[in-house]
């Protein structure tokens, strides 16, 4: 499966997935930028998208809420080891409450890779970061035992979080 993300103005977004419903495609908007999501087995109907291969995925997008997009700049020699923790991982964020989808993303034209989740609304998230299953999931974050403390290193610079609200099907 792939996933490509394209940004413009709402209202042209709006347009593009309106000409294209038989797509599966995702409008998520925040209070400085909208991004149109399209996920096919095929290729994309965007001009100049950011491509991505799903390499984890769990629910469907496409769901009124909140989605929270985990931006992870990873290093070539450390795509491996990166890729292996998540395809790995224990599974639990798909048990919270309000959980809708995840999608762990493989960057095609650059370095880094994207974990989007979303949830039924923006306390579900808030609600997971206090909860057990996520301090399980970052118990080691910041350790030698944890991702960061690899070798080779991993990360080529800080991550960064996006979030997006998600207003219609």
């Amino acid at each position: 499966m792939n996933l490509f993300i394209t940004s413009g103005t709402a209202d042209f977004l709006l347009k593009l997935k309106e000409k294209h419903q038989d797509e599966n495609m995702v409008l998520m908007n925040n209070s400085e930028s909208s991004i149109l999501v399209h996920e096919t087995e095929g290729q994309t109907l965007f001009n100049s998208p950011r491509k991505y291969k799903v390499i984890d995925s769990a629910g469907n997008l496409g769901h009124k809420g909140f989605a929270v997009l985990n931006n992870i700049p990873v290093t070539e020699e450390g795509r491996p080891l990166f890729e292996d923790r998540f395809l790995n991982r224990p599974r639990k964020i798909e048990k919270e409450p309000g959980f809708v989808a995840i999608r762990v993303l493989r960057p095609l034209s650059s370095n880094t890779y994207i974990i989007l989740t979303i949830w039924d609304q923006e306390s579900s998230f808030e609600n997971w970061q206090k909860s057990k299953a996520y301090a399980d999931a970052h118990k080691n974050r910041g350790t030698e035992a944890g991702i960061a403390g690899a070798k080779p290193t991993l990360f080529e610079s800080a991550s960064f979080v996006s979030k997006y609200y998600i207003e219609s099907e």
